[in-house]
């Protein structure tokens, strides 16, 4: 599953070896190092999950906290702090959290944590995907097409969980942008295009992935 994550996280080396750890993932990340940054973020951007330290500087976690649970039924809060006794994770439960790890915590029980969330965030999406012989296995991150594996850079790995998970749907090269790069991403660039050359030529099955002019791609059905 692809996901858009946002890490508010003021320990900047914290916050910059989660998100490269989830970008390794194939999970889009973008990083805020206090409250502020997160609150404006968090209102002008679209996220699945915020992994949101409670104590941070600026506006607090736990306003930011009740912001999204008044103003935004969507996006998920995984509570990331040190304050990790059973009295502060009720504290951040009763909040709204919907989860709550402390530190120090292991990298892959942070993964499959943001992956249960990822899946409540949005319409569920199976861990298997499936079209005309390709096969995507977003817990193992790994693809295969009639039966022979399918090698992808992490970014042509979410292009494709993207396009499988719709099902046809027609999907914008700008939603792909958003939810496959980050913030930093130009909005102008050829980003999309570049990695689709690339995925086609891997999957090796003309027609797979479709170009809808003006509109984006979709899976398509011939040859695979």
């Amino acid at each position: 599953m692809t996901m858009r994550v946002l890490v508010a996280e003021d320990e900047k080396t914290l916050a910059e070896y989660v998100a490269m750890g989830l970008r390794d993932q194939s999970i889009s990340v973008d990083l805020a190092f206090d409250g502020d940054t997160a609150l404006d973020k968090l209102t002008t951007g679209a996220y699945d999950v915020v992994v949101l330290d409670r104590d941070l500087p600026g506006t607090h976690g736990d306003d930011i906290c009740r912001y999204l649970i008044e103003n935004d039924g969507r996006t998920r809060v995984l509570m990331l702090t040190a304050m990790a006794d059973v009295g502060d994770r009720i504290a951040g439960l009763r909040l709204g959290a919907d989860d709550y790890l402390g530190k120090p915590f292991d990298f892959d029980e942070l993964v499959a944590r943001l992956d249960a969330l990822g899946r409540r965030a949005g319409p569920a999406v199976p861990p298997m995907l499936r079209w005309h012989g390709i096969v995507l296995d977003s817990s193992r991150r790994s693809v295969t097409r009639n039966g022979r594996p399918i090698a992808l850079s992490r970014k042509e790995f979410g292009l494709l969980s993207v396009l499988m998970a719709a099902a046809g749907r027609i999907v914008s090269a700008e939603e792909l942008l958003r939810v496959v790069w980050d913030e930093h991403a130009d909005p102008f660039t050829n980003a999309v295009r570049v990695t689709m050359c690339r995925l086609r030529a891997k999957i090796g099955a003309v027609g797979a992935i479709e170009t809808v002019p003006g509109a984006g791609y979709r899976m398509g059905g011939s040859g695979c």
